[in-house]
């Protein structure tokens, strides 16, 4: 393996924190210092500043870093090389994943990607959408799956599944008797919305002024930062919502909150993003090639039943 305190001072250095990297890691906060700490006493030089709680590289430490960026990218480039000789994939493969793909959709199809490449890690971080764009570009993880319109010109996109957005009711709740919503009917009751930075958000903003309405007219009165607390806060009356119809299947055939299309049919795309780069890795362009062989056979979101805890997935927030 590549020199671990390399690889330790290089999470580091990207995320600018000991403790992110910790987590990334699934290391002590303790023995990340130590990896770094013998690193400089290797060169015998201080590699971070640290100040108030905020560490910045030395030139020293930009120096180490960017060779660590070169080093670290040619041994994986080795691993891929040897991969693709023996036939065996393996690594670790860094996916940041959108709230409703990381919580509902992801996880069924990671135990389908594990089991088919066994000797692959796959770690998973779950953010919003505007958080997981933010790492792509910083280079934090190695490919994201978003939800709705991407607009970053340093980034390659590539849709993979479409979505169905659909409105949520409480139960008896007045709009249940309709067959479907339109977006002015929306305006008449209160919200419970996702943060801002939420694909989910943005997308409904974009709907309801397409639809010729004020999408600042929305009377927002909860902002969660999942969709459990949303559905949770719909069921509990306080509101109502729009969110994927994936993650309402369950609620649905409960009857635990009323679901409606919208008129006109809102849908969106998930979309892989990635650094235009980052698809020389094998183990990047392989996971996407999966992903997109899994959505010709129908709903991989639907057909997978594996949980993201097992086959050796992990899953950070």
């Amino acid at each position: 393996m590549a020199d671990r305190r390399l690889h330790v001072f290089h999470t580091v250095a990207q995320l600018s924190s000991f403790t992110k990297a910790a987590n990334r890691l699934h290391m002590t906060q303790p023995a990340v210092t130590f990896q770094v700490k013998q690193l400089e006493e290797q060169f015998n030089t201080r590699l971070f500043d640290r100040n108030h709680n905020r560490i910045t590289l030395t030139d020293a430490g930009q120096t180490v870093f960017d060779f660590a960026d070169k080093i670290l990218n040619l041994y994986e480039e080795m691993e891929n090389s040897v991969g693709e000789l023996t036939g065996e994939m393996r690594g670790v493969l860094l996916v940041g994943a959108s709230t409703t793909i990381g919580e509902y959709l992801l996880p069924r199809v990671l135990g389908a990607y594990r089991a088919a490449y066994p000797a692959m890690k796959v770690r998973m971080n779950v953010a919003n959408t505007r958080d997981i764009l933010q790492q792509v570009e910083n280079n934090t993880i190695d490919i994201g799956i978003v939800e709705g319109a991407v607009n970053n010109a340093n980034l390659a996109i590539r849709e993979c599944q479409p979505d169905q957005l659909v409105a949520i009711f409480p139960r008896g709740h007045q709009l249940a008797a309709k067959d479907r919503v339109t977006p002015a009917e929306l305006l008449d009751y209160q919200f419970v919305l996702r943060e801002e930075g939420s694909g989910t958000r943005e997308v409904l903003a974009d709907y309801i002024r397409d639809g010729g309405a004020d999408s600042n007219k929305l009377d927002i009165v909860m902002e969660l930062g999942s969709g459990e607390s949303v559905k949770g806060a719909v069921e509990s009356g306080m509101g109502i919502s729009v969110v994927s119809q994936a993650t309402v299947r369950k609620e649905a055939q409960l009857g635990t909150l009323e679901v409606r299309p919208l008129d006109p049919v809102l849908e969106r795309a998930f979309s892989f993003v990635h650094q235009k780069q980052k698809f020389r890795s094998q183990a990047v362009e392989r996971f996407y090639q999966f992903i997109q062989e899994q959505c010709k056979k129908g709903d991989p979101w639907e057909e997978a039943e594996t949980a993201s805890g097992a086959s050796g997935v992990a899953v950070q927030r």
